[in-house]
């Protein structure tokens, strides 16, 4: 008996034209394909001519779909997974079945492919050395304002994925909490109504505050303004701090503010505030 095996398959996240020719091959070799949404999937398959019986496999049903999918493969069986869109396992339930294969000592293939992270990194234009992947925000203000605090000092580009009916509000925080920072906002990527809008974070919520937008999100927030060896700006720090104070700004928020604005140790600009630099 052949070997049963998970194949995890990148497709496409808007352009039909984008899914690589091993992941057909996969999908048509596979005994089943295990799909978040299989009208979705059903759109894809339609295209390359493609049969493969579906099952769904998503959030409701993962806990009872998962030990059924491992128990294929144990036998035999070539699962190919697919997610709406994109490499599953990121941001979506994928991730669960990889690590039930994974702790069952079954093989795990990735095919690679399309990415919205990575598309919308490189369409930014912001700086690409480091990044870090939050998946989507919170939805309630405070718990999204930690999160973007926790973050505000990585000397790397922020990016996360978004609701269109919640972008404004994402927006919005992060002006808030990153201020000057530059950012982008990407959506429909590879679809015909691709937008990648670029700007300063404040600028860039102002523009879409009131748009009504449509289809998936992708936020990215550049870095730090700070370089290689770059001396700690006192005098910045200080002039933001006054201004900030100016507003009626608690002091220990405009730490907080400050520290993540100029990608300075809290310490270092609490030490600033209160006269000792």
């Amino acid at each position: 008996m052949a070997a049963g095996r998970l194949s995890v398959c990148a497709t496409p996240i808007g352009n039909l034209g984008d899914v690589t020719v091993r992941v057909l091959d996969a999908l048509r070799d596979a005994d089943v394909i295990a799909a978040e949404d299989t009208r979705v999937t059903r759109t894809l398959l339609a295209r390359y001519g493609i049969e493969t019986p579906m099952r769904s496999y998503h959030a409701h049903n993962l806990d009872a779909r998962t030990p059924e999918l491992v128990e294929r493969i144990v036998a035999g069986a070539h699962v190919a997974l697919v997610s709406d869109a994109g490499t599953p396992g990121v941001s979506d339930p994928g991730a669960h079945l990889v690590d039930a294969c994974i702790e069952a000592g079954l093989a795990v293939e990735v095919l690679p492919g399309p990415s919205a992270t990575i598309t919308a990194l490189v369409a930014s234009g912001l700086p690409a050395h480091a990044f870090y992947f939050g998946g989507f925000l919170p939805r309630k203000a405070g718990e999204r304002r930690t999160r973007l605090e926790a973050v505000a000092g990585l000397d790397a580009t922020l990016v996360f994925y978004e609701s269109p009916r919640r972008t404004a509000a994402a927006l919005a925080a992060i002006a808030e909490v990153l201020p000057g920072r530059q950012a982008c906002m990407a959506r429909e990527l590879t679809k015909l109504h691709e937008e990648v809008a670029r700007g300063r974070i404040d600028e860039l919520a102002a523009s879409l505050a009131e748009r009504e937008l449509k289809g998936e999100v992708v936020l990215l927030v550049g870095p730090p303004a700070r370089g290689e060896g770059e001396i700690l700006d006192i005098e910045g720090i200080r002039t933001r701090l006054d201004a900030l104070a100016a507003e009626g700004v608690k002091r220990s928020d405009a730490v907080k503010r400050v520290a993540g604005e100029f990608g300075a140790p809290r310490n270092d600009v609490y030490r600033i505030a209160h006269g000792h630099e």
